[in-house]
């Protein structure tokens, strides 16, 4: 048997109804505005500590020729990378004509194994000095 309803019962239904849409609405909102924040510079929560590092965080021994630049602790190939750039930037090893170019000083040509590298090339010869 089909129950009947009322006129009364549907009314009631209808505000419930139209008050649904209204979370909705403020959770779109509320994304939005993350959205906004997201690419302003906001820093990202450091991983857990339970969480295996990438590859990028995880410490590599430095050989010995990397390490009379970088040091002879084991550091994140991320920090080698930018440490290893401060050491080319104090020492003015950019080519000014082409600062795609690095001029191996001493220390540089151990770890390059040539006089002059791209930065392109660079991170393969770091690959070659971490373990």
């Amino acid at each position: 048997m089909a129950t009947k309803t009322t006129k009364k019962a549907e009314t009631k239904a209808e505000p419930e109804a139209a008050a649904k849409p209204a979370p909705k609405a403020a959770a779109k909102e509320t994304a939005k505005d993350e959205g906004k924040d997201a690419g302003k510079g906001k820093k990202v929560a450091a991983p857990k500590s339970g969480d295996k590092p990438n590859a990028l965080q995880k410490p590599l021994q430095p050989t010995p020729e990397l390490g009379a630049i970088v040091g002879d602790k084991p550091i994140p190939r991320g920090e080698v990378v930018s440490k290893v750039w401060d050491y080319i930037r104090k020492n003015s090893l950019q080519n000014p004509e082409n600062k795609r170019e690095i001029l191996a000083d001493d220390k540089l040509k151990k770890v390059f194994g040539k006089d002059k590298a791209t930065m392109f090339e660079m991170n393969k010869y770091l690959a070659q000095h971490l373990k």
